[in-house]
């Protein structure tokens, strides 16, 4: 009896994919290929490290909302409904075609968002679409960003951080020295390259940042706006820990303790601080601004 409940009930997980499966076909021959190519090539980087957990954690959260895909089957969708999914459709696919021709990341994996969105208009409608908003939107977070947006939000993120550490640690008595983005500790010389930055620190955090507000559900509105804004400043700070910890261990452990292992250490570190940073904020609001009740919060 238990080997027939348990076999009905993966048959009752799987009955979605017996009007679906054209569509989950469609998605893997586009984006299958798409992913083989991150897999083996800008997932690989520091900065973009953080583009397979966006993937899992976006399909995860579909997987739990599985069920409006076998919702009521007389509810069909209306024809607004319709005609706004053919067009995000043919709009994601244009820009699929687009990107995948010319090799423009942006296009390419960005498209997946319009072309899902799409498909869930069509086949299921509005419905759907709000049951797995959140999971669309998170797959943003997948998008490499633009290279002018890079270049121009970089630099000045380097000065800040540059000047910063050398403030703080000239005030802690250590023999520091700036000129530009290099910092001059000692007989020891650190430039804060593009990767010390923190931007992409900042757009990977920020998407841990909404996912951890998304699943913990805060009835709150004050205080989830308020960890919103804070991520960024966070994640900001976290990466100037980062640069001045790498500056010590260069002055007190050599070039060579900077440049290795403890390089690569502090860039977890630097993620891990700026999580905490989040908790611990969220945890000394929970204080100020408690969370009530469901019933009395949807009321």
């Amino acid at each position: 009896m238990n080997t027939l409940a348990s076999r009905a009930s993966v048959l009752d997980a799987l009955a979605p994919l017996r009007t679906w499966w054209p569509v989950v076909l469609g998605l893997l021959v586009l984006y299958v290929p798409t992913y083989w190519m991150l897999a083996h090539g800008l997932w690989n980087s520091e900065e973009q490290a953080h583009g397979p957990i966006v993937l899992v954690v976006a399909l995860f959260l579909i997987w739990q909302r599985r069920a409006v895909f076998s919702g009521d089957a007389g509810v069909l969708p209306t024809r607004a409904e319709v005609a706004t999914g053919w067009a995000l459709l043919a709009i994601g696919l244009l820009a699929y075609a687009l990107g995948r021709s010319q090799d423009i990341l942006l296009f390419e994996v960005g498209s997946q968002i319009p072309v899902i969105l799409g498909a869930l208009l069509i086949t299921l409608g509005t419905r759907a679409a709000r049951a797995l908003w959140f999971a669309l939107f998170f797959l943003i977070f997948m998008i490499p960003l633009p290279g002018f947006i890079v270049d121009a939000a970089t630099g000045p993120l380097k000065q800040y951080i540059s000047v910063i550490a050398e403030h703080v640690l000239y005030a802690a008595g250590y023999p520091i020295a700036r000129s530009g983005v290099m910092l001059t500790v000692g007989p020891y010389q650190l430039l804060v390259a593009d990767a010390c930055s923190g931007l992409h620190s900042m757009f990977s955090l920020s998407a841990m940042g909404l996912l951890y507000l998304y699943l913990m559900q805060r009835t709150s509105i004050t205080r989830n706006l308020i960890i919103m804004a804070a991520i960024l400043p966070i994640a900001f700070a976290a990466n100037v820990v980062r640069v001045m910890v790498l500056v010590l261990v260069t002055y007190h452990l050599g070039d060579e303790a900077g440049q290795g292992f403890l390089h690569g250490f502090a860039g977890i570190m630097l993620f891990v601080i700026g999580l905490l940073f989040l908790f611990v904020l969220d945890w000394l609001l929970g204080f100020i601004f408690p969370d009530r009740p469901r019933a009395q919060a949807q009321a």
